[in-house]
């Protein structure tokens, strides 16, 4: 292997290297400055110019610093082992514990998943969550994204899918896969206790990534977690849930990245390949045919401005299979999940529900949930102006289920509610309306299901009225 020293720019996390023998694009490189020496990778080469991205920072590197290509690329220490570990953005141990024996290391530079050997995504994972688990449903093998927005509890939520998903059904391998990327110290540290103070660890493999480290490590990072579940998956038959918070980051540094790279920009500043790049994330979830494990994906995205029409939530959109959407409304009100059913999405919940996966009335239950809702979200604009007392008794009953949706069955606080315990908390809801206003849900589920025990006379059985006038005549 040569060392060259024909650095002539460095910008940024690169340095641009001339007059060098063919190099292949993502081989490492090792960077001699002095007494430190650092590794980066090769981020673009051709005929006269090879430009490098540096894992750490630049400072001390200058045109007489040595460059080593290694002939290989990044890799990623795998073995059953990664189970319980926590990791740093690169895939180096932070968490004290013993080296990792690895099995095989692994290329990051993973592949979307062909679409000819794609199996069908089927049956659902428990969040715990009942406005995801019963009215957006997470299916094996779905990339579903969260949309949040600044000063919103989405990392809180982040770790209670974590400490609480598991996958229906018995002999089920099931571990999850967290990637912080680009989070502050104070929220690496608080994940790091909470995973181990919860036991959430026992199941889990950790990579994070802090606002600290180079902008280079932060496009790694998400690779290094999707490797890692791609191997526990495909080759250890389980089924991976794959977190990944905050997306938003890291369009940060692939636009910082393009910046220094003098790049012709694309919308708002981001690099015209951005949704390439993030397709390439995205699609490596799913499901193989003849392959028993699954990778299932939770990316997490803060919305600039609050924005959802911004390129990475506009996207993510494109690429993705729904979104969850959390609002400044619910969690002014103290509701937690804020999250917001209405705007929210799952593509593919009609793969995951019904008859021997959750339960028979499903589609019927969220679709009403859904319309009763919807219904008084909009009678509270109505009220707003002709006042509560101008709207008839049907529509005060839905401006009072709206309200009672919202306390009771989105906000349920820290709560881990099974399938079971949503649909009854869903169910006592429904059955504060009269049993004809339930028109989703078919009649003989809501012959089964319905709560309510309230009958007028008309309502009443034929044989309740004999008995009531045997009571009389006997008195």
């Amino acid at each position: 292997m040569k060392e060259y020293a024909t650095i002539n720019k460095v910008a940024g996390p690169l340095i641009f290297v001339e007059k060098t023998d063919p190099i292949g694009y993502g081989e490492l490189v090792q960077i001699t400055a002095g007494e430190k020496t650092k590794l980066g990778q090769v981020l673009d080469t051709s005929d006269d110019l090879v430009v490098v991205q540096v894992f750490e920072t630049t400072t001390g590197i200058d045109k007489g610093t040595h460059v080593k290509f290694l002939g290989d690329v990044v890799k990623l220490d795998v073995s059953k082992d990664i189970i319980g570990r926590i990791f740093n953005g690169r895939g180096k141990p932070i968490d004290g514990g013993p080296p990792l024996l690895a099995e095989k290391r692994v290329p990051i530079i993973g592949q979307a998943i062909n679409p000819y050997s794609r199996g069908p995504p089927a049956n659902c994972i428990q969040t715990g969550i009942s406005t995801i688990d019963l009215t957006n449903t997470l299916v094996r093998g779905q990339k579903l994204p969260i949309f949040s927005g600044s000063g919103l509890p989405h990392n809180k939520l982040a770790l209670q899918i974590t400490r609480q998903a598991t996958v229906l059904g018995k002999n089920e391998s099931f571990a999850v896969v967290f990637a912080g990327i680009g989070i502050t110290n104070e929220e690496a540290q608080a994940f790091m206790q909470e995973f181990e103070e919860t036991g959430a660890l026992a199941k889990s493999v950790v990579f994070l990534n802090t606002s600290a480290d180079p902008a280079v490590e932060r496009v790694l990072t998400p690779k290094m977690a999707l490797t890692a579940a791609e191997y526990l998956a495909f080759e250890r038959d389980m089924h991976v849930l794959v977190i990944m918070t905050d997306i938003t980051n890291y369009c940060e540094a692939l636009r910082e990245i393009g910046a220094a790279r003098e790049e012709i920009p694309g919308r708002r500043g981001y690099p015209g390949y951005m949704y390439t790049d993030l397709a390439s994330m995205y699609e490596r979830a799913g499901m193989i045919k003849g392959r028993k494990g699954s990778i299932t994906q939770i990316p997490i995205l803060t919305m600039i401005g609050d924005d959802i029409t911004h390129p990475i939530p506009d996207l993510t959109g494109y690429i993705t299979e729904g979104q969850i959407v959390l609002t400044k409304e619910l969690h002014r009100k103290g509701v937690y999940p804020p999250i917001d059913v209405l705007p929210s999405l799952s593509r593919l919940m009609n793969n995951g529900i019904g008859e021997k996966k959750t339960r028979v009335d499903h589609r019927g239950v969220a679709d009403q949930l859904f319309a009763s809702y919807a219904k008084g979200r909009d009678l509270r604009q109505l009220v707003a102006i002709i006042g509560e007392d101008a709207l008839s008794s049907e529509d005060k009953q839905a401006l009072q289920f709206a309200q009672a949706f919202e306390d009771t069955f989105v906000n349920q606080q820290h709560a881990n509610r099974t399938v079971v315990n949503s649909f009854d908390t869903a169910w006592e809801l429904l059955s504060t309306f009269p049993e004809e206003a339930l028109k989703r849900i078919k009649p003989e589920f809501v012959k089964e299901y319905y709560h309510g025990t309230d009958q007028t006379n008309e309502e009443r059985a034929p044989e309740d009225e004999e008995a009531d006038q045997a009571s009389e005549d006997g008195a």
